[in-house]
């Protein structure tokens, strides 16, 4: 069970990180760009690590304080669930 949610996490934060930057390449291009709601979707189910780390080093939506405060929020909700499922479904090698 915790090798099922270590690679949930994780593929969820990198889907999370890349969207950021997708996003904002499509943003210096003036392309079509991704709905904040779908980016606010994707921290919501556990990518808010992912999302929270691409928007500072992307420095993607850092200008919109619920994006700035709001998903770092998420990350520390993100982080403890982790550390309380890591607890409850601990991984004996």
């Amino acid at each position: 069970m915790f090798i099922f949610l270590a690679s949930y996490f994780l593929m969820i934060n990198l889907i999370g990180y890349s969207m950021m930057g997708w996003d904002k390449r499509k943003a210096k291009r003036h392309l079509y760009r991704i709905p904040e709601a779908t980016l606010w979707q994707i921290a919501g189910i556990g990518g808010a690590i992912g999302a929270t780390v691409g928007m500072f080093q992307f420095h993607h939506k850092t200008k919109h304080r619920g994006f700035r405060y709001g998903f770092p929020l998420l990350a520390l909700i993100d982080l403890l669930l982790l550390l309380t499922l890591a607890k409850i479904f601990p991984f004996y090698p």
